[in-house]
């Protein structure tokens, strides 16, 4: 049998190596002098035939286009998979064919745009086309089962070149389970970033990491999940492959982020209908009349013509990836997309005007929005505004008090030297004025300046209808000189002097915690329990400042003609100088990453002085302690009632007739007595 099985094949080299390169042989030729009289023997040409046959040079997108059957289990348009209904996935699908030199894709994109399916395409061509060892990573071991039940075996039963090579589940001894696909030379497996020894579990010439910045910081806190996948890929050299996809999330926390910008940064151009202009498209350029999201159009950059969504179908056809920076990496590349690109009859731009306005007034919608809809990252609102458009803003108050403000709170900060306050009006909607800068000169070892912040308390400013407000409430730093603090604290009681201490972090329960009893020292005797103490996270108060800070204003015409400012906009008066703007912004939120990975925002100066933003973070939490943030439009209606102001768009009420009232009850009166005792009290802020 051995002398029978050599023969034909060096018969069958010599005629394959010979000079003519005959093309035409036939089975009976590759089979002359054969005994193929014993069973088995057709299966043994067949695959020795299968064997001999190159593959097809197909890249990804080919393939899918060939093979990829999408099941109505995992697809809204089940059927054939069309590349041509998302043209700009070609491209990324193609660099994760094994004839592209990249080794590092990355993918930044909005919901709604098909890079799951892609993904599935290459674990599809992987297993047909070019076996190997491959990793599936999904943020959690729970969800890679998921993914395996909803995605994955969708994709291998209903394309038949893939059923064909992997054995079900059920069969005996089929190496397919969960999270393990074995297929003719290679292996998929499927594990949670969650899960360290998943990730090290073997080599792998292929890594699909999926949905990166929902990774938690270490897998079990053995370090980086995508740094402990991509090591799998090490002794694979140039032949790997390693694909990160995700929604982006937090700037400077994602990891989608951070491998984009190291890479050269394609964006999918696009022509104009109207004028060929190429261009990426940008969610500055689509416009639409005020109040009225059915309207939306793309502005094309070049001739500024509008361009109806029907064009988009030829505009995707006829688009292309260009690079638009310089890879740090040769090897690594990535690309950018946002659901502006998202094909007719997915994600419309109507729908994106409409979610976009409907996420305004909310920064949890609206950092929702600018990750799915833009594919960009959230910027927490702690970054430094500028200080010289600070100033460029700065106005003049018709009084010392503007009519919108209703009540005032300041904030104290204790230095060694002296004693810095600023007073803050507030109205609806947290909307806020700066009253007044004060620096008590002597600190906490001078009587005479604890004398002049006790004579601050009494103190009126005029607001605009002719009414005089005192403090409602001050809030005293005690971080320096905590006792003296304490003690001129409990001299002048709770109901007009709050004590705070300042607690770095975002994970706070409540912006404002307390009051808690600490020890008090009053003309030299301790009192236990003397003294009641509020604690107050800084790091939110910080943080929402600055985003009242960013509030876009109404232009002058809007406001001539009656247009009111945002709620929470913060007004400066012309009197506040550059240092004091500059303190205001002397803080940036940065992130901190730990020797785990771990990372963590934090507040880190700018600059050496930065009293105006604490005592304002102060003024804040005397607000919040006072109650504002939990004011019900009663009481908003009685706080204007004290200044004569007229909540705008509120008609003012007319008493009702006496004798009316009291035979007929009215729709929002109480005419039930009410218990004795028991009575609604509004505080009075203005004299």
């Amino acid at each position: 049998m051995s002398e029978s099985s050599s023969t034909p094949l060096q018969t069958s080299g010599s005629r394959l190596d010979d000079g003519d390169h005959d093309h035409s042989l036939t089975d009976s030729d590759l089979t002359d002098d054969l005994d193929l009289g014993f069973d088995g023997s057709e299966d043994i040409l067949r695959a020795w035939r299968r064997g001999m046959r190159p593959d097809a040079d197909l890249t990804v997108s080919e393939w899918a286009d060939a093979h990829r059957w999408l099941s109505s289990r995992a697809s809204a348009e089940p059927g054939r998979y069309r590349t041509a209904r998302t043209p700009y996935l070609r491209g990324i699908m193609d660099a994760l064919s094994p004839s592209h030199p990249a080794q590092r894709i990355s993918f930044m994109k909005a919901a709604q745009v098909g890079a799951t399916e892609a993904g599935n395409n290459w674990i599809g061509f992987v297993i047909h086309h070019a076996p190997g060892p491959m990793l599936a990573v999904l943020p959690t071991v729970e969800m890679a089962k998921r993914s395996s039940r909803g995605r994955i075996d969708p994709l291998i039963e209903d394309s038949a070149a893939l059923k064909e090579r992997v054995s079900p589940a059920r069969a005996r001894d089929a190496g397919n389970s969960m999270l393990s696909k074995e297929f003719p030379g290679g292996i998929l497996v499927l594990t949670g970033a969650n899960s360290a020894t998943g990730l090290r579990s073997q080599p792998a010439r292929y890594v699909f990491l999926d949905e990166v910045d929902a990774y938690p910081a270490s897998a079990d806190e053995e370090g980086d999940p995508v740094k402990l996948a991509e090591a799998r890929t090490t002794t694979f050299a140039h032949r790997r492959k390693v694909f990160m996809v995700s929604t982006p999330t937090i700037r400077g926390l994602s990891r989608i982020e951070r491998e984009f910008e190291a890479s050269d940064q394609r964006r999918y151009y696009v022509p104009c209908p109207h004028c060929g202009h190429m261009q990426w498209l940008q969610f500055e350029r689509l416009r639409w009349d005020k109040g009225r999201p059915e309207t939306a159009a793309y502005h094309c950059a070049g001739c500024e013509t509008p361009i109806a969504e029907h064009h988009k179908t030829q505009m995707l056809e006829q688009g292309e990836w260009r690079a638009t920076a310089v890879s740090s990496d040769p090897t690594s590349i990535g690309f950018h997309l946002s659901a502006l690109y998202s094909p007719i009859g997915w994600k419309s731009w109507e729908q994106i005007a409409r979610d976009w306005l409907a996420a305004q007034g909310s920064d949890e919608m609206l950092r929702a929005a600018r990750n799915t809809l833009l594919g960009e990252t959230w910027v927490e609102s702690g970054e430094a505004p500028e200080w010289q458009r600070l100033a460029d803003r700065r106005m003049a108050f018709p009084a010392q008090v503007p009519a919108g403000g209703l009540f005032l709170t300041a904030g104290a900060d204790v230095q060694k030297d002296r004693i810095e306050v600023d007073v803050w009006a507030w109205g609806r909607g947290m909307t806020s004025w700066l009253v007044d800068h004060i620096v008590i000169p002597g600190g906490p070892d001078d009587p005479a300046c604890w004398d002049k912040l006790t004579a601050l308390l009494s103190q009126t400013w005029a607001h605009e209808n002719g009414a005089f407000m005192t403090l409602a409430k001050l809030a005293i730093d005690t971080g320096y000189e905590s006792a003296a603090v304490y003690a001129w604290s409990r001299k002048q009681g709770i109901s007009q002097v709050a004590p705070v201490k300042g607690l770095e972090g975002f994970n706070r329960a409540t912006p404002v915690s307390g009051p808690t009893f600490v020890d008090a020292t009053v003309n030299g005797r301790k009192l236990k329990r003397g003294a009641r103490l509020w604690t107050v996270a800084t790091a939110t108060f910080k943080a929402e400042t600055y985003r009242y800070l960013r509030i876009e204003r109404p232009s002058d015409e809007d406001i001539a003609q009656g247009a009111p400012y945002p709620a929470g906009t913060i007004h400066l008066p012309d009197w506040a100088d550059s240092e004091w703007l500059k303190q205001l912004v002397g803080e940036q939120l940065v992130t901190i990453r730990d020797k785990r990975g771990y990372a963590r925002q934090e507040w880190q100066k700018l600059r050496e002085r930065n009293e105006a933003l604490d005592t304002r973070v102060y003024a804040r939490a005397a607000a919040w302690i006072l109650g504002a943030d939990r004011f019900d439009e009663r009481m908003w209606r009685q706080l204007e009632a004290q200044a004569g102001v007229e909540h705008p768009g509120v008609a003012p009420e007319t008493a009702p007739d006496a004798a009316q009232n009291k035979t007929e009850p009215q729709a929002g009166r109480i005419t039930a007595p009410r218990r004795r005792g028991w009575k609604i009290s509004t505080p009075r802020y203005m004299e």
